[in-house]
């Protein structure tokens, strides 16, 4: 069976790493073939029900979540933000370029790293060039905002995580709060440190207030609600301390915030359907790609692939390194964002790791946690495998390589960072 299971997991990741299918085929089709010829047969029923019941609260969370956050920025929540951040900076390339990184945060709220791109770019490119500031600035502060404000449950590498070890929030990402924080803290600092030299290179100067303006299309000036700025305000800080105190399970609070912004923000009928209808096609991505997800541990978990696996790895582990496991984990996970794709890595190869951290004593959710401090979280605005990255440079103007080359020591610092204080507050063991 670990054999069998072996080449589960490979062939999975060759036909990824060679686009020969869809990730939601190769989640389904795989399994099942070596279901199949381990002679499980029908049982393979029972197991991927049992894999979608544990992955059904993951996809809910999930999908309300992308609908909630997007409904924020289509009723402009963030826009005064934006516009306080452009009148504070300035001429002052130090506070622009942190400014640049607290508005990349703070728009990253909905884990869509080609919004963030998108909006936080353009707010900020006309300064950038009015300054003379390196464009490799604006990409890397962006970048280590995104990178670090993706380890939120509704992000796709919590949630792929989540899913994998049948864990909920609380297991995975509460714990690492702390961490996440002195991640916040982190960014700011490398950002101001990155600024001071740009400010040291080119002294602060003078700006027209028509260059400090943020800006929107028509079509989005439409869906803003203004006079709605308190309400969803309010209800965003109620959602978020809701999620942190974990008063109601997290799929039940997202879709609660939802209808109450959906039917206060867009009351006719109409507008209401047209807001679901306009995020739909990146919440049924991410949707089928959990449930597809569910049908690949179900079938793993239930044959005994996974078990048996962790068996063989245990047998290669010197006892002596087995405690730093959830550590090597942590450590390599932001470089391993350039090799694997999420998928890859959190379908492919943290099932196995955890399951072999269990055999160790080691509680398999403390694997998670220290995957989360890095693989495309901080990871994913420098890998070449994710499509936002090119959306990032694109719009940055700059290019991959010299992209990876500025900002990569600064991205694997918070990662570093995350770690120490999760390893200081008991997240992670050693």
């Amino acid at each position: 069976m670990a054999l069998l299971g072996f080449l589960t997991i490979s062939v999975f990741l060759i036909l990824i790493f060679t686009r020969k299918v869809s990730v939601i085929v190769a989640l389904v089709m795989v399994p099942v073939i070596f279901g199949l010829i381990g002679g499980f047969g029908l049982e393979l029923g029972e197991m991927m029900l049992s894999g979608l019941s544990t992955v059904a609260p993951t996809g809910i969370m999930l999908v309300f979540a992308i609908l909630y956050f997007s409904l924020m920025l289509d009723v402009g929540l963030f826009d005064p933000m934006i516009k306080f951040i452009l009148k504070v900076v300035k001429g002052d390339p130090l506070k622009v370029v942190v400014g640049t990184a607290i508005l990349a945060m703070v728009v990253h709220l909905d884990g869509n790293g080609s919004a963030t791109f998108i909006i936080t770019i353009s707010a900020m490119l006309p300064i950038y060039k009015k300054l003379g500031i390196n464009r490799l600035v604006l990409a890397g502060v962006v970048a280590l905002g995104a990178g670090v404000m993706n380890i939120v449950p509704w992000g796709g590498p919590t949630a792929r995580a989540m899913t994998t070890l049948g864990a909920e929030a609380k297991d995975i990402f509460n714990p690492v709060i702390p961490a996440m924080i002195a991640g916040i803290v982190w960014v700011i600092i490398a950002s101001a440190l990155i600024g001071l030299k740009e400010r040291k290179r080119l002294g602060i100067l003078q700006l027209d207030e028509s260059d400090l303006q943020f800006s929107v299309s028509e079509e989005e000036q439409k869906l803003r609600k203004p006079k709605l700025f308190i309400y969803n305000l309010l209800l965003t800080i109620a959602l978020l301390v809701s999620l942190v105190g974990a008063w109601l399970p997290m799929p039940i609070l997202f879709v609660l915030a939802f209808v109450a912004a959906l039917m206060v923000n867009y009351p006719k009928h109409d507008d209401q359907q047209a807001r679901i209808a306009a995020h739909s096609k990146s919440v049924l991505l991410v949707a089928t790609m959990i449930f597809a997800a569910g049908i690949f541990t179900g079938i793993l978990n239930g044959t005994g692939m996974i078990e048996d696996m962790a068996l063989a790895l245990v047998n290669i582990i010197p006892d002596s390194m087995g405690r730093f496991l959830p550590v090597i984990v942590a450590i390599t996970s932001m470089p391993l964002s350039l090799v694997f794709t999420p998928d890859a890595y959190y379908f492919g190869v943290l099932p196995v790791i955890a399951e072999t951290a269990s055999t160790l004593g080691i509680n398999p959710h403390e694997i998670g946690r220290a995957a989360i401090l890095g693989h495309m979280t901080v990871g994913f605005p420098l890998s070449p495998l994710t499509a936002s990255t090119f959306i990032l440079i694109g719009l940055a103007q700059v290019d991959l390589v010299d992209h990876q080359k500025f900002i990569f020591k600064w991205a694997f610092m918070t990662t570093v960072v995350m770690t120490i204080v999760a390893v200081l507050i008991g997240a992670i063991s050693i």
